[in-house]
C-alpha cells in the first residue's frame, strides 16, 4: 500500500464515503427519467474505442480512490479497475483527467449529466438509481464493528453482541450502518446519531461510546494507517449485500449510447471471471 501525504491522511481517513444525502450507500430523491438499455452482442475488446467521457471520482476515500505522495496522481482499488475497464474496452477520459470532487457534486454532477461515468466505491442504492444508471456490482464492502481497545467491554465480539441495547453505539447519520442498525430492531436509544463520520471516530477514540459500526474497508484502512489509534475492528464483516458499490452512469451518456451499460456489465464479468478483481481485492483490500 502506498503512503500518503501527511497533510492528505486525515482528510482522506476522515471524510466519510456517505458525507450528506448524496453520499455513499445514502439515498437520493431525484425524478427517475426514462431510458432505455440496450444487449450489446458484439467484440467486447475494444467496444468502446471511439467514446470519450468525462469520468469523476472521489479522491478522498481511500483504499478505492486518494491521492498518492505526490499530491496529484489518483490512485487506488477503482483506480486501477479503471485502468483495466480501459485495456478491454479502449475507451478515453476526456482531457486525460479524472475528476475529483466530494461526494454530493460528484453525484449530482453524474445526475445532471456533468460527468458520464463515476468510479468512487458508490453504492447502488434504489433511491439513487431514479437519478443514474448503475453497473453490475464489483465489490460488497460490508459492515464491521469498531472498538476502542482500552475503554470498550470486552464483551462487544461483533454485531450479534450489541443487538441487546446494553452498549452506546455511535453512527453517521443517513449511512448504511445507520440503516442496519434501526432495521435490526435495536434500541434508538442505545444508537448515538452523529452527523459526520468524523466525530463519530473521535466520539468512539476518546471513549464517549462503546463502539461503531461503519464500512468495512474504510475502516479498516483507518485502522492501519492512523497514527496511535486505539482502535480496533472485531467480529466479522456483515451484511455485505446492503453495501454493493457499482459504477455510475449518466442517463445521457447511457442515452447517447443504450449498449453502454450492457458494455460495462459484461466487462465487469470478465474481470471477475479471470481473477482480476480478486487480485485488486487483495492488493487494496486485504
Amino acid at each position: 500500500m502506498k503512503k500518503l501525504l501527511p497533510k492528505k491522511l486525515l482528510t482522506i481517513l476522515l471524510v466519510s464515503i456517505f458525507t450528506a444525502s448524496l453520499v455513499g450507500c445514502s439515498g437520493t430523491n431525484v425524478e427517475k427519467k426514462d431510458t432505455k438499455a440496450t444487449t450489446y452482442t458484439g467484440t467486447l475488446e475494444g467496444a468502446l474505442k471511439d467514446y470519450t467521457f468525462k469520468m469523476g471520482t472521489s479522491g478522498t476515500y481511500a483504499p478505492f480512490s486518494y491521492y498518492h505522495t505526490d499530491g496529484k496522481t489518483l490512485v487506488g482499488f477503482d483506480m486501477d479497475f479503471l485502468h483495466e475497464l480501459q485495456n478491454i474496452l479502449g475507451f478515453k477520459i476526456q482531457d486525460d483527467k479524472v475528476l475529483a470532487m466530494d461526494y454530493s457534486p460528484l453525484t449530482t454532477s453524474v445526475a445532471e449529466g456533468k460527468l458520464d461515468i463515476v468510479m468512487a466505491a458508490l453504492c447502488a442504492t434504489d433511491a439513487r438509481k431514479k437519478a443514474m444508471n448503475f453497473t453490475d456490482t464489483y465489490y460488497n464492502a460490508g459492515l464491521s464493528v469498531i472498538v476502542n481497545k482500552n475503554t470498550s467491554p470486552k464483551e462487544i465480539t461483533g454485531i450479534d453482541s450489541i443487538k441487546s441495547g446494553k452498549y452506546k453505539i455511535a453512527v453517521q447519520k443517513g449511512d448504511a450502518s445507520h440503516l442496519y442498525l434501526t432495521g435490526a430492531n435495536i434500541p434508538l436509544g442505545s444508537i448515538q446519531v452523529h452527523d459526520t463520520i468524523t466525530t463519530a471516530l473521535e466520539s468512539l477514540e476518546q471513549g464517549k461510546v462503546d463502539c461503531m459500526v461503519y464500512d468495512a474497508p474504510g475502516t479498516a484502512y483507518y485502522v492501519e494507517h492512523k497514527k496511535d489509534t486505539n482502535l480496533a475492528l472485531v467480529g466479522e464483516p456483515f451484511a455485505k449485500d446492503q453495501t454493493p458499490y457499482a459504477i455510475a452512469l449518466s442517463f445521457d451518456a447511457c442515452k447517447k449510447n443504450p449498449e453502454l451499460l450492457s458494455i460495462m456489465n459484461k466487462a465487469i464479468k470478465k474481470l471477475k471471471d479471470n481473477g482480476t478483481i480478486a487480485k485488486l481485492e487483495k492488493k487494496w483490500c486485504n
